[in-house]
């Protein structure tokens, strides 16, 4: 295989500028970076990827990647390290352009995900930290979660650093975007989920809610029935409006001298809370 060596090539320029979220959106493509990421966009989203890119180290290394390109017929690419670093600092070692996913109207996308009667739902407002919403999209992959949903003021799920944080799961179960929370809240109530706002204020604790799953009283929310998880920002968590909007504000108790978690940390937390519960 020819090795792509010039680092002045138009592939080169293109590429490299699938960073940037106008690039991006004129290409219809988008960048996955590392082995990981490649390898789960080759077994779970085949039909988007156009290219793979590897040097030749990473070429030998990974050969279960390039095996399983290979036989379903994908365009794989060798390059220099200088090539690679120029496309992605971050690629380490492996690269691919894939198609971004056909553009669907988010509210119907969103009932029809609904109709199959998701019982885990993680929902995230306003988090535009990209580290931090893939991290979340990775651990609601790994609690068994149905469904993400980040609000219109979100973060871009297509940027390097939030399909990279993924480590995969963004190709695992499905990600919906562009919906006000309000839209999003009244869409899970008429099918019956639960609402519960993380927030440390909340006035139900996550372990008090855990040790009545199942028997839960009125106005105690079940976490053994189908729910969802609402997600604040970062910085100020939700807003009073937003918490509003839930059927409940569940807090994660603080046993410790931390002033607060980690959202992705928090997250994690809530998502296998219920998903324990549901077991």
């Amino acid at each position: 295989m020819t090795e792509l060596t010039n680092v002045r090539s138009e592939r080169v320029k293109v590429t490299r500028s699938l960073a940037g979220r106008s690039a991006r959106s004129r290409a219809g493509r988008f960048l996955v970076e590392g082995p990981q990421g490649v390898r789960e966009a080759v077994r779970f989203a085949p039909g988007q990827v156009r290219d793979i890119y590897f040097t030749r180290d990473s070429y030998e290394r990974y050969t279960e990647i390039v095996v399983e390109s290979e036989l379903a017929g994908m365009v794989t690419h060798v390059a220099s390290e200088e090539v690679l670093n120029l496309m992605s600092p971050d690629a380490q070692g492996v690269l691919a352009v894939l198609d971004l996913p056909a553009a669907q109207d988010p509210a119907q996308h969103l009932e029809v995900l609904l109709d199959a009667g998701p019982r885990l739902v993680a929902v995230l407002s306003n988090v535009r930290d990209p580290g931090n919403a893939g991290a979340v999209i990775r651990a609601a992959d790994a609690a068994g979660a149905d469904l993400v949903v980040l609000t219109s003021e979100s973060v871009d799920i297509h940027s390097p650093k939030v399909v990279r944080s993924t480590a995969g799961s963004l190709f695992h179960l499905p990600v919906v975007t562009g919906l006000p929370l309000t839209e999003i809240v009244a869409a899970l109530s008429r099918r019956g989920l639960t609402t519960l706002a993380a927030d440390g204020v909340g006035t139900h604790d996550l372990d008090d809610l855990l040790d009545t799953a199942g028997s839960a009283t009125d106005g105690v929310p079940d976490l053994s029935q189908p729910s969802a998880w609402i997600f604040g920002n970062e910085a100020w968590g939700l807003r009073e409006e937003e918490r509003a909007l839930a059927d409940a504000v569940v807090r994660v108790p603080i046993r410790g001298k931390a002033e607060s978690l980690n959202l992705a940390t928090a997250a994690t937390v809530c998502l296998y809370a219920s998903s324990r519960a549901q077991r």
